[in-house]
């Protein structure tokens, strides 16, 4: 919980939106996601959303869809990637967030997910499908081992759900730029500053807006709006691009990761 609050206090003093960066654990495999987020942090990224392969991913585009079947043939799981975070740890202190859905987690145990998910080093959780007024059970297991657990807001979210998020919620509040499924658009609405503005009446947490960040322009332009830009699709699609030539892969996430990162500094 530490490392995500004061990563976003060092971040601030510097005029830096943080740059989140999302990758599918196990894509292409598990030794090569902890090569690729070594190299995602030495290229300026600030936290690391690890994405948990699952076989329905509903909230996901094509692009993070192909990267759940890629990582599940790779022999992927949570018990294997909590023991990737683990040799992570190792290498870095960057803070690591577990993304996925709630299927996964109910199976391993909630409680005893969240022991050993903190053991393991990880900092916090967000569940695509587990709304705040669901979160109960899974927010007490989290707390007890002071984890974080994030949630989403969408353009379309009320007043009501923006007070029960800003209520449950802890580490940042994942804001989602536009409806529908994560993946890259080269035109994104940014008419979202009155949606920042209402969520700050309620909430003193960072936000982060993703979903359809792909470029430094659009990042850019984030980060004079939000407190995080938060990138996935765009990466994931360096994988599916480069199969499995690790090298190309590392050297285009690390050439794409430094052009984001740049454009993170507010003017």
């Amino acid at each position: 919980m530490m490392r995500i609050k004061s990563k976003f206090n060092e971040l601030n003093e510097k005029k830096k939106a943080a740059l989140v960066t999302f990758i599918t654990a196990g894509d292409p495999s598990l030794k090569d996601t902890k090569d690729i987020v070594l190299k995602l942090e030495s290229s300026g990224a600030d936290i690391i959303e690890l994405g948990i392969p699952f076989s329905d991913p509903m909230a996901d585009g094509p692009a993070i869809q192909l990267a759940s079947e890629r990582a599940i043939k790779s022999g992927a799981t949570l018990t294997k990637i909590l023991k990737l975070v683990k040799a992570i740890r190792k290498q870095t202190q960057i803070p690591i967030i577990l993304f996925g859905y709630y299927n996964p987690f109910f199976i391993y145990g909630l409680d005893r997910f969240a022991k050993d998910a903190k053991k393991a080093g990880v900092d916090g959780v967000l569940v695509v499908d587990l709304p705040p007024e669901e979160s109960y059970e899974f927010k007490r297991s989290l707390n007890k081992e002071n984890l974080d657990l994030v949630f989403l807001l969408a353009p379309t979210s009320t007043s009501d759900r923006i007070k029960l998020v800003s209520k449950n919620c802890s580490g940042f509040i994942y804001l989602v730029s536009v409806t529908g499924v994560t993946g890259q658009r080269p035109n994104m609405n940014y008419s979202l500053q009155p949606l920042i503005s209402e969520i700050r009446k309620y909430s003193d947490l960072p936000i982060g807006i993703g979903f359809g960040v792909s470029s430094s322009k659009q990042a850019e332009e984030i980060s004079n709006i939000a407190d995080a830009v938060i990138v996935g699709s765009a990466l994931v699609r360096i994988i599916e691009k480069n199969g499995n030539n690790i090298d190309t892969v590392l050297k285009e996430m690390g050439d794409f990761t430094k052009q984001l990162s740049k454009a993170c500094y507010r003017v």
